[in-house]
């Protein structure tokens, strides 16, 4: 049974929306009721993970204790002197 909401948005990204589902043949509302279902769905889906990735999991050892963003930091750093 359908029911009827009342939103408030930006006049803007109302407008865009509209053109977006006009060239989308299909309505507005049809649209938002897709993204909303698609955001509560419980049934979210596992990302395979290639063959590839797999083989490459675990291929480098890091320190105990090592800090991949302040490594990173530094590189940053380095680079843009």
């Amino acid at each position: 049974m359908d029911k009827k909401l009342t939103l408030s948005l930006n006049e803007s990204v109302i407008n865009a929306a509209k053109r977006y589902a006009k060239s989308n043949n299909t309505s507005l509302s049809k649209l938002i009721e897709s993204y909303l279902g698609s955001l509560t769905r419980n049934d979210k889906q596992e990302v395979e993970i290639t063959p590839l990735v797999k083989s490459l999991s675990g291929i480098i050892n890091l320190d105990e204790g090592f800090d991949e963003k302040d490594a990173y930091t530094d590189y940053l750093l380095e680079k843009y002197k």
